[in-house]
């Protein structure tokens, strides 16, 4: 990988490789921005429940802080949270599951594939986006123009669904998670054993 960039700066291009994994895009989480960094594909994904029971976990609700929804199911006894905070990617050990904000971020910047996008519901309106962003149009977020990143490609995401660390608000036996084949953002049980990709940030001027 190439060397780091600057503490509080970011590279220009989405899918550079940066402090440990890859850029995935910036959000904004309580009002600090943050540079949000994918891991590597081959050491930072795995496949797993949320959580093996339907407990809730009050502190894993926000849209935007993944962290301490990882930190929350992890206390909550959640094996696939531990297994994110037990991560060291090259120096680096502060890796956690992204918030459904977070997910939503890098799908919008790293989708995989040429398929039209998912139209309903919330999918595509992200509050935590630097300048918020409104639902999907069929044609729009594009495919990614990182090339590892398209499918096929080393650090591709699966055209599959993908789980946040954003439990339902109403429903403790669900949480949230994305398709990463035309953006679709849903819930499921929690038992599901889905796909989870790790991530971390780094606060930006």
């Amino acid at each position: 990988m190439n060397a780091p960039a600057p503490r509080n700066s970011v590279p220009f291009l989405i899918g550079s490789p940066f402090e440990g994994g890859f850029f995935g895009g910036i959000f904004n989480c309580n009002g600090q921005l943050y540079a949000l960094i994918v891991a590597p594909k081959s050491a930072g994904e795995t496949t797993s429940p949320w959580i093996d029971d339907y407990q809730a976990v009050p502190g894993a609700s926000t849209y935007d802080d993944g962290k301490a929804n990882t930190q929350a199911m992890a206390e909550a006894g959640s094996a696939l949270a531990k297994w994110a905070q037990g991560l060291d990617i090259e120096g680096h050990a502060d890796w956690y599951l992204p918030g459904q904000d977070e997910l939503e971020i890098i799908y919008r910047n790293l989708k995989p594939t040429t398929q039209e996008n998912w139209q309903y519901g919330r999918s595509g309106i992200n509050l935590s986006a630097p300048e918020p962003t409104r639902p999907y149009t069929p044609d729009s977020p594009v495919q990614t123009s990182a090339i590892a990143f398209q499918a096929g490609g080393e650090q591709a995401f699966e055209p599959k669904w993908y789980w946040s660390s954003t439990q339902h608000a109403a429903y403790s036996d669900y949480a949230w998670c994305q398709l990463f084949d035309d953006g679709s953002q849903h819930d499921t049980s929690t038992s599901n054993k889905l796909r989870a990709r790790a991530v971390r940030r780094l606060a930006i001027s």
